[in-house]
């Protein structure tokens, strides 16, 4: 990893940007720096703004810690830059970040690897408001925006399509609602952490869009050994379809009516939360990897070429 001479490597981590979950990156990002110079690191903080990349060739790090969440510096846009400038950087490299980024390609890639997903399409947002495109209950969302943007339930009783906000995108992909509980599990490298059960306060405001709002985390989720089996080995087979490097944390639905059936994956974040209180630290404290320890491993993957 082309360390420098330097008594300490030189990270820079990129927070902020310019997508609609800013908030949450700079959160992400100032936990994380916190956690890297208890670790021995010297750290800059760099807000990713349009001048990212005269910006880095000023500040010259030895690596990048990629803390950005949503579209730019999750969708393989920042990655490219950090090739182009020879940087290496943490987490998913510039197609497994794409792909993870656009719902349907990844859906797509999913199902080549085998895993369950839940029936889906993308249309325009016109059509998706002109008439039901699926029979109710659906969701619509973005195809490759972030958790922060819009996600519209369509109730069975619902009177027509949904009206869709100013914020969601010309293309929307339209998904068969799947009921259950929420589940997620973090993959650091080669080895799946743990299951987290969501438990989420409003998700049945039937008529409009949720916030991503009120949530409880139970770890480990209380859920049958062959469920949480289930999961583990799912988020590494889809860790490995995409090509993630570094950590990514899968997000699934389980109808326990169905049992094992019931088990469908949603997507893969490829810049998963990273404060103290987010899923996949407390997944990795769960495993006995201080917050501090698991941003030290981030740094030490951290690579050109990924």
């Amino acid at each position: 990893m082309g360390m420098s001479s330097r008594a300490a490597p030189r990270i820079c981590v990129l927070k902020g940007g310019l997508s609609a979950e800013r908030e949450a990156s700079l959160s992400s990002g100032h936990e994380c720096a916190k956690a890297l110079r208890v670790a021995g690191f010297e750290v800059i903080e760099l807000d990713a703004r349009g001048d990212v990349v005269q910006r880095l060739v000023e500040v010259a790090p030895d690596i990048v810690f990629n803390a950005l969440h949503g579209r730019f510096g999750e969708d393989g846009c920042i990655q490219g830059i950090l090739e182009w400038l020879r940087i290496p950087y943490t987490h998913s490299g510039v197609l497994a970040s794409s792909l993870a980024m656009d719902k349907q390609r990844s859906k797509d890639v999913f199902v080549a690897a085998g895993l369950p997903v839940v029936p889906s399409r993308i249309v325009t947002r016109e059509a998706a408001m002109a008439a039901h495109v699926m029979d109710p209950p659906y969701v619509v969302k973005p195809n490759n925006e972030g958790s922060s943007v819009g996600v519209y339930l369509v109730h069975e009783a619902a009177n027509g399509p949904p009206q869709l906000g100013p914020e969601m995108p010309d293309q929307v992909m339209v998904e068969a609602f799947a009921p259950g509980r929420e589940l997620t599990t973090t993959v650091m490298g080669d080895r799946a952490l743990g299951v987290t059960d969501i438990i989420t306060d409003g998700w049945y405001d039937y008529d409009a869009k949720y916030p991503p709002g009120g949530s409880r985390h139970v770890l480990p989720a209380d859920i049958p050994p062959e469920i949480a089996a289930a999961c583990l080995d799912y988020a590494l087979r889809a860790h490995r379809a995409l090509g993630c490097r570094g950590v990514s944390r899968t997000d699934f639905r389980w109808d326990e009516g169905r049992g094992p059936k019931g088990l469908v994956l949603l997507e893969t974040n490829t810049q998963p939360g990273m404060t103290p209180t987010s899923l996949s630290p407390e997944q990795a404290v769960q495993c006995g990897i201080s917050f501090a320890a698991f941003c030290r491993w981030m740094v030490e993957d951290a690579s050109c070429d990924r």
